[in-house]
């Protein structure tokens, strides 16, 4: 009987811990900042004031690129797990089956920025370290420049463009500084030795696919102009695209093969 009850007692106290570790990960606390609500557990709360630092200045990045604040206010969910993360994406994209790749930490769409818990990158996810902070910070803005690109599309979340990959992963690549000096050289090797995707469409694949995917964008803001950049945010599609800026791919990537790579001056850092 005693052996019982100690049994029965274990088993309750495990039950609690358990069901208490679940509710900690699931209860979102909500605070209203400047433009968004930011959502995070207790997991998290140590950590909150340094997080906000990198949105504020994120945001900041991605309103002067594009000479306007959001659109919108917007969620950011910072996610204390993997399997968190991967339950909102499941939802999201209707895909109940969904299990993240490693590399995956964030994602932005017009209403929101999912992220894991950048102090937990090390543990939970690769080829990121959040203690790389200009990094760290590149890849939140990234995120944010999705979300004010979705504000303005025909397709919020992106899920109905056609062959402009290139360019919404391109314009977060060059808006948020990651088109830095260490892609500019790696595509310019590839120019070199003639390993150029054929069409624009697969210039977002592969290993160089943000150098190649940036540096297309940071051409065509010299070539074109900050406002014409930002009057292509709406489409959704390659013909409407090419329509306004009055050229062609073949255009396009004969231009940036010759001139912007080549002659562009990058930041280091």
């Amino acid at each position: 009987m005693k052996k019982q009850t100690l049994f029965l007692l274990l088993t309750v106290l495990l039950s609690t811990i358990l069901f208490g570790w679940t509710n900690v990960e699931d209860k979102w606390i909500v605070e209203k900042q400047n433009g968004y609500s930011l959502y995070y557990t207790t997991l998290d709360k140590q950590d909150i004031v340094e997080y906000k630092a990198y949105f504020v200045a994120g945001k900041k990045t991605v309103e002067d690129f594009f000479q306007n604040s959001f659109k919108n206010d917007f969620s950011i969910y910072i996610h204390p797990s993997r399997s968190s993360l991967d339950s909102a994406w499941q939802k999201d994209w209707n895909m109940p089956d969904f299990k993240s790749q490693c590399w995956m930490v964030a994602s932005g769409v017009s209403n929101k920025l999912d992220i894991i818990s950048p102090k937990k990158w090390d543990s939970l996810a690769c080829e990121h370290s959040y203690s790389d902070s200009i990094k760290t910070l590149r890849l939140i803005t990234h995120e944010l420049v999705h979300v004010y690109h979705g504000q303005q599309n025909k397709s919020p979340d992106f899920s109905d463009v056609t062959g402009i990959d290139w360019f919404v992963e391109g314009l977060a690549v060059y808006a948020s500084g990651q088109c830095d000096s260490v892609r500019i050289s790696e595509v310019k090797k590839a120019i070199s030795e003639n390993r150029i995707p054929e069409t624009l469409d697969k210039f977002w694949t592969g290993n160089l696919k943000y150098g190649l995917s940036g540096t297309v964008v940071l051409y065509l803001d010299k070539k074109f102009g900050r406002e014409q950049i930002i009057s292509l945010l709406n489409f959704n599609n390659i013909e409407e695209l090419l329509n306004t800026l009055n050229t062609t791919e073949f255009e396009i990537m004969n231009g940036w093969r010759d001139t912007s790579v080549q002659n562009v001056e990058i930041k280091k850092g």
